[in-house]
């Protein structure tokens, strides 16, 4: 009986996180190649859902890290969930092979073969068989970092986003990078990371590349560069990973205390604006298709009691009623414009209607007949002899 337990818990729990499934390839050029595919937790229950991918050269000790970074980020919604996808590269003399280039600093022989794969057989074979979106990244370490850059040469490069830690280049390299970043026009994320302790060729050619990314004026790419004080070529990984995940996808997380204290609220108007402008960014620079959340609509309301905009209610009003249809969201804001500027008997036809809505996390139907009970018999005021204290500060 315990041991028939045990099984159904475990199938229950397993569930619930990430499944990592070994696959292979049978390839045109470089033989058979093997690599591990990691669907995020929530894949088999939300069958609708697409994830953004992340490809991991020298899979074999970078996956695991990645990984974790990724579940917890998750777990706070500050990180999507991604499909991960590990190559494996087991030795060095397989990265090497993998990473070949030539004299004149560009893929050859074994390389460009390895460089074709990842392009025209493993991405068509990753998004014939998962639900993949558009956003891809990459990310490697000192040799696989190096050989990552091959792809910005390309006029459409493959990928979105380059995580490169502690980049052994190819000749030329510190140019070209840049160089091509300055022209490529389509959203881009480049994260390098170096340690203070690693090889001087590393960082010095690691230093160029950040001089002369930085004198780039392009407006299409992010660009991050950490140098880590007293870290090793191994212990620079652990410190960079959250680094790069954390900038690719900044902005993705809920509203913080942070950015309401030093963004929102400082605003003189333009509060909704600022939260549809925040999910028209996520939605088209990360190809990410989320709800605004039900938090980020707190603290848009807090920003407007707070500077008493109440007008910016309506505005509010009708987006929610556009992303949350039939819930009580979109007529409390409506009711809250014609409580606030004293029309009375308006906000309780408003706040009645939630009668025949959803409820949505705390605007219950009883909280919205409570608010009207409590608003009937008080005279109508003008909005401008209203006296409101300001509203608390949403909390993280």
């Amino acid at each position: 009986m315990k041991s028939k337990l045990f099984i159904l818990i475990l199938l229950v729990t397993t569930s619930l996180f990430a499944q990592r499934s070994p696959e292979s390839i049978k390839t045109k050029k470089i033989g058979t190649r093997t690599f591990t595919v990691v669907t995020p937790p929530s894949y088999e229950s939300n069958p609708g859902k697409k994830y953004p991918t992340l490809v991991i050269l020298d899979g074999d000790y970078l996956l695991d890290p990645f990984e974790g970074v990724i579940k917890y980020g998750n777990y706070w919604d500050d990180l999507p969930e991604m499909i991960i996808i590990a190559i494996n590269q087991g030795n060095e003399e397989m990265r090497y092979t993998d990473s070949k280039f030539d004299e004149a600093g560009l893929p050859s022989g074994s390389g460009a073969d390895f460089f074709e794969f990842i392009g025209a057989e493993l991405y068509p074979y990753i998004e014939a068989k998962y639900r993949t979106l558009p956003f891809r990244i990459i990310a490697g370490h000192d040799t696989t970092a190096g050989f990552l850059n091959f792809y910005l040469y390309k006029d459409n490069p493959v990928f979105n986003a380059y995580i490169s830690l502690a980049p052994e280049m190819a000749p030329e390299m510190e140019v070209r990078v840049a160089a091509r970043l300055a022209k490529i026009t389509k959203p881009l994320y480049y994260y390098q990371a170096t340690g203070e302790a690693d090889l001087q060729e590393i960082n010095e050619n690691a230093d160029a590349l950040d001089t002369n990314i930085k004198a780039i004026q392009n407006p299409s790419f992010k660009y991050h560069n950490d140098a880590f004080a007293g870290a090793s070529h191994y212990s620079l990984v652990a410190k960079a990973i959250p680094n790069a995940l954390y900038f690719i996808f900044d902005g993705y997380q809920p509203i913080s205390m942070i950015e309401f204290q030093t963004k929102i609220v400082k605003l003189e108007s333009g509060y909704t604006d600022y939260l549809i402008n925040k999910y028209d960014d996520i939605n088209t620079k990360l190809g990410l298709q989320i709800k605004p959340r039900l938090s980020d609509f707190k603290a848009i309301e807090a920003a407007i009691m707070k500077n008493k905009a109440y007008g910016e209610f309506q505005t509010l009003s009708n987006y929610a009623n556009k992303i949350y249809p039939k819930t009580t969201l979109g007529t409390y804001h409506q009711a809250m414009y014609f409580e606030k500027t004293g029309n009375y008997k308006k906000a309780i036809k408003e706040y009645q209607k939630s009668f025949t809505l959803e409820a949505i996390r705390e605007l219950t139907k009883d909280l919205m007949m409570n608010r009207a009970e409590a608003l009937k018999g008080k005279d109508e005021k003008p909005a401008d002899v209203i006296e409101e204290a300001p509203a608390d500060t949403p909390t993280e």
